[in-house]
């Protein structure tokens, strides 16, 4: 194993690393981000995704999960002034800090459920939705318009790692998507609290792309107009309406159960 790189001054190496954590433009010109966690970190591993280099507190112990990533990953170690690992953590006791490349964007998968979320504003939401697309059986997530990054470090936290489990698609507008259902006889099902049908009642169990609106304003005109239909959800209660990753799980969950019966 090659001799760790060791950082105990915040030199340009770690401001460039603190940077990638608030600073979008900086992570995408770098074309890389900052993962924490175990399942994130594994997952991240197990997929195949770029780990560039890996970073732990300087002469502490390193559990048996940490040295195995060390090892698998072939990425460059570095040894970090554990104070200044704690800056780069979300908590202090942050055993590894993995420094993760950006993917190319990928292509919309020859699949039959796809998530599209219409300019999310809150990463957390994007993580969110992500995980519960993961969990529900979808095969990617696109994430159009003027939106949040996905590789924010709150939304890559809330995936809790299902970021590097299936493909997340930056669109425009819908163009290429509607090429995507003109090509696999996809319905597009829109969301809306005003929508023509309870989701419950209409056939899910087709190739189907699942459209969830911002948060603050719901679908756009254009999302609005290219919807087969728009979906509601009956809810009850002082609640006017759910929160967009929250409505997102529950029409996948719907999804599912329709594919399962």
């Amino acid at each position: 194993m090659s001799r760790a790189v060791r950082v105990s001054t915040r030199n340009a190496s770690f401001q460039q690393w603190q940077a990638l954590l608030s600073n979008r433009t900086k992570r995408h010109r770098a074309r890389e981000f900052l993962v924490q966690g175990v399942r994130p970190i594994s997952l991240a591993l197990d997929h195949g995704w770029e780990i560039r280099d890996l970073i732990y507190p300087d002469r502490q112990s390193l559990s048996a999960w940490a040295r195995d990533v060390i090892e698998r990953s072939g990425a460059r170690r570095v040894a970090m002034d554990p104070a200044l690992v704690a800056e780069l953590a979300d908590k202090e006791s942050a055993e590894l800090i993995a420094v993760v490349g950006l993917p190319d964007p990928p292509e919309l998968p020859d699949a039959d459920l796809v998530v599209v979320f219409d300019r999310p504003s809150t990463p957390g939401n994007i993580g969110t939705l992500i995980r519960s697309a993961d969990a529900f059986g979808a095969a990617a997530v696109v994430i159009t318009g003027h939106a949040a990054d996905p590789y924010d470090p709150k939304s890559v936290r809330a995936s809790t790692g299902s970021i590097f489990a299936l493909p997340v698609i930056p669109l425009d507008g819908p163009g290429p998507l509607l090429d995507w259902a003109a090509a696999t006889g996809a319905q597009l099902v829109g969301t809306d609290e005003h929508g023509a049908v309870d989701v419950a009642d209409h056939d899910l169990t087709g190739p189907t792309a699942l459209l969830i609106g911002s948060e603050a304003s719901g679908l756009s005109a254009a999302w609005r107009d290219a919807a087969d239909v728009l979906v509601r959800i009956p809810i009850t209660g002082a609640a006017s309406s759910l929160n967009a990753a929250t409505a997102a799980t529950v029409v996948l969950y719907e999804t599912q159960r329709q594919r399962s019966s």
